[in-house]
């Protein structure tokens, strides 16, 4: 992820996310659909992780969260050879999910990253409104900063994912990658995301779970 240019850091001005956290960190997973071995590799550890953690047992679909998720589910769906669907963030005309779904089978639900967790709400909301069980989700890559793994699981839902803020530290630091100055405010960053965000005008974690469960 570093090496493909997914990961900005910055010591000086946060970066105000969507959610309304804000976070000195930014990843963007979008970036490795460009890079044809790296992708592969990806898929490859995702089925490995997905089926140590037996988060494969009995799916019958993949589901790709619209859009970033779309082209990471396609290519696990086609290495598992199952059907694939895909769901949107908001209904379009009568659909918010494409593809078809066999009422009551289970379905993974796949994206390329979570932060504070809205979209996958969303997504999980769709799939089982159209008849899916959806038990489990995975991410290329989870902040793990924002609660986002203890509000899906509210849902009955398990998060797999490959790699967290923690992860890109420890990488960073042993390649002395972005300089020390940033490395620090991660750090600190990481040892209280809440307290950070609040103090640079962002909302901590007792805002956010109110916004994501309104």
């Amino acid at each position: 992820m570093i090496d493909s240019g997914c990961v900005t850091v910055r010591a000086d001005e946060p970066f105000r996310l969507p959610s309304g956290w804000v976070s000195p960190v930014y990843m963007d997973c979008r970036r490795l659909i460009s890079f044809p071995a790296v992708r592969r590799d990806l898929v490859a550890r995702a089925i490995d992780r997905l089926q140590t953690g037996e988060a494969m047992r009995e799916v019958a679909s993949i589901a790709g969260g619209e859009a970033s998720g779309i082209a990471f589910a396609a290519w696990i769906a086609q290495a598992r050879e199952l059907p694939l669907q895909y769901v949107r963030k908001r209904a379009a005309g009568m659909n918010q999910v494409e593809g078809v779904i066999r009422k009551g089978a289970k379905v993974l639900l796949v994206d390329d990253m979570m932060a504070a967790g809205a979209s996958k709400v969303a997504f999980i909301g769709a799939l089982r409104s159209a008849g899916a069980k959806v038990q489990d989700a995975f991410v290329i890559f989870d902040y793990g900063t924002f609660g986002a793994r203890a509000l899906l699981a509210t849902l009955g839902v398990e998060v797999h994912a490959l790699a967290t803020w923690r992860d890109i530290l420890a990488v960073a630091r042993t390649r002395n990658d972005f300089g020390a100055a940033a490395l620090g405010e991660l750090d600190e960053f990481l040892s209280d995301p809440s307290a950070w965000s609040q103090a640079r005008g962002g909302v901590g974690a007792n805002e956010s779970l109110i916004k994501e469960t309104s």
